[in-house]
């Protein structure tokens, strides 16, 4: 699949992309970001009581129990953000690239602005703000110089 995917790459649909490795490279990047927030997903809305979890998110176990629905609502929202991000990487090489590169852009976006709200909001979750953000912000990066800059 990825195979064909690649050879219609030099033009998707529509779009003639600039740097075909870049592409490559932002794609790759979008979805290493979407498997990370779906693993954000199972540490808050399925394992966000258990004490490795509360350890990463600093968390006694009375905060962890009287924030869980919380914790719950928020990682559905982050497993959102991937299956946004997954469904237009799927899209690409079945010829929907319009909707598929702006499903990746909203879905890594949304990431990255997540992100940016977590390290303004609390600067003391820098960490988890940076880890949160690197992969969508290069993955746009990636994508933008692959599709726009020869």
């Amino acid at each position: 699949m990825w195979q064909s995917s690649l050879q219609l790459l030099p033009i998707i649909r529509g779009i003639r992309v600039q740097n075909e490795c870049m592409t490559v490279v932002g794609l790759v990047l979008a979805g290493l970001a979407a498997l990370l927030h779906v693993y954000i997903f199972y540490m808050e809305s399925i394992a966000w009581t258990t004490p490795r979890v509360r350890a990463v998110f600093r968390t006694s176990e009375d905060e962890a129990r009287v924030t869980k629905q919380l914790a719950f609502n928020q990682g559905f929202y982050n497993l959102f953000l991937a299956v946004v991000v997954l469904l237009g990487i799927l899209l690409l090489p079945l010829g929907y690239s319009v909707v598929g590169l702006a499903l990746v852009f909203v879905g890594t976006g949304s990431m990255l602005a997540a992100a940016l709200v977590l390290l303004l909001s609390s600067p003391d979750k820098r960490r988890a703000a940076i880890t949160q953000g690197t992969m969508p912000a290069l993955a746009i990066v990636a994508l933008v110089i692959g599709l726009f800059i020869s």
